[in-house]
């Protein structure tokens, strides 16, 4: 399996140097770039398979930059996460009508950056991602359909390991319940809220009789996240 190529678009080398780090400690090739010139360039020789790209960039913005590569036909498809220190609600929306995939206010953790991108390319490009999913202790695996916290199996229905499995795809996100019933039971619109807490209590459940408590959160007014607790250390 060939690493993921991730082109890193960011003129503070501060933090160009962390997040071509914790690429390199996460099996990820980082490719620098310090201006939306230099990435152009980069582009034309090797293709990456993911873009974290810079808003204020020196010379062509990031915004100008994203435009580009959205109306290239050798490149329209590369997932593009946007860096920015702009945390305003409306510049968030621009940036995903232009055509980014995700968006990451400054300052933010590797942790959370490096779970982005795992979460983007499983969507986009799931060979490039080992389906087997760990936080601290607590592994899932698809392929096998198995769940393990500690190294102890924890059983769990059909509909409840895929909702655990989107949750640890998407760690550290708030997942609406809209969200939820989209990726789990895709267009059937019959699925409303009152059978997606049935589950999310299902879930709960088996993690609490497994010595996981709180494990789902849920986030008043939005929907739910996995929590982080001390049984992810």
């Amino acid at each position: 399996m060939k690493k993921p190529y991730v082109l890193i678009v960011e003129d503070e080398e501060a933090i160009l140097e962390m997040i071509s780090l914790n690429l390199h400690q996460n099996n990820f090739i980082p490719q620098r770039s310090i201006n939306a010139e230099m990435a152009e360039q980069s582009l034309k020789n090797n293709k990456p398979d993911l873009i974290l790209l810079d808003w204020m960039l020196p010379g062509m913005s990031g915004i100008d930059f994203l435009k580009r590569v959205r109306i290239n036909s050798e490149t329209k498809d590369i997932p593009v996460i946007m860096l920015t220190a702009k945390a305003e609600e409306d510049d968030k929306v621009r940036g995903l009508d232009v055509g980014a995939d995700d968006y990451i206010a400054k300052p933010f953790s590797p942790k959370e950056l490096i779970a982005r991108i795992k979460a983007i390319l499983r969507r986009n490009t799931p060979d490039l991602i080992p389906s087997e999913i760990v936080i601290g202790k607590l592994k899932i695996n698809p392929d096998s359909h198995t769940v393990s916290y500690n190294e102890n199996q924890i059983k769990l229905g059909p509909t409840e390991f895929k909702i655990l499995y989107l949750f640890m795809t998407n760690n550290n996100r708030v997942l609406t319940r809209e969200k939820i019933v989209n990726k789990i039971w895709g267009n059937e619109t019959e699925i409303d809220s009152r059978t997606i807490d049935v589950h999310i209590k299902r879930l709960r459940a088996s993690l609490k009789n497994n010595g996981l408590e709180e494990t789902i959160e849920t986030v008043r007014g939005s929907g739910y996240k996995l929590s982080e607790s001390k049984y992810f250390e």
